[in-house]
């Protein structure tokens, strides 16, 4: 499970940075991040880091549950997301469910994603 915790962590910090490339090896080409009535995909998912359309300027992980078992995992984040959309300012304590999938060539990657505001 440790090595799990370690993408969710690399994950963190590749947001962060808008470290497009590192996003590219930790989400899955089928990913679906869902927030709302929102669906995303890894291709949106990519851009909105690339155009720096969404900048991450704070990601405080107040709890981190890690779950795997064999080549499927879920890492349940609560913590506080800054940044900007668009240019606009927003400060939110968010909710992640991340389902991760295994494989050798890869490691894990992040095939599914929900996101809620947590109050």
């Amino acid at each position: 499970m440790e090595d799990l915790r370690d993408a969710e962590r690399r994950l963190q910090t590749a947001q962060l940075a808008g470290d497009v490339e590192a996003l590219d090896r930790l989400l899955d080409d089928r990913l679906l991040f869902t927030f709302g009535a929102n669906v995303q995909t890894k291709a949106d998912d990519l851009e909105l880091h690339r155009t720096r359309a969404q900048v991450l300027t704070k990601v405080a992980e107040e709890e981190l549950t890690v779950l795997a078992d064999g080549r499927t995992g879920v890492t349940w984040f609560l913590g506080t997301v800054e940044g900007t959309v668009s240019g606009t300012p927003f400060t939110a304590r968010m909710r992640y469910t991340r389902t991760w999938i295994y494989d050798d060539t890869h490691g894990w990657r992040i095939i599914a994603v929900h996101a809620s505001t947590a109050d």
